[in-house]
């Protein structure tokens, strides 16, 4: 009977151990886009601050 006990304890920790893995995995996943979609939004920003230099510079120059 302990044996029993002890086998459905270690199959139940197994599967804890198993869902804290997806899970970690899943929180890893979560992050690593979370990391690339910052990054995409800082390029865009970076981009559009390009642009509006550009745009101000050339204003400039056509002012002159």
């Amino acid at each position: 009977m302990l044996a029993v006990m002890t086998l459905l304890s270690a199959c139940g920790l197994a599967g804890t151990g198993a869902a804290t893995v997806t899970s970690a995995q899943s929180a890893a996943e979560q992050a690593a886009q979370a990391r690339k979609t910052e990054d995409e939004v800082r390029q865009r920003l970076d981009d559009a601050a390009r642009q509006d230099a550009d745009r101000r510079a050339a204003a400039e120059a056509d002012s002159r």
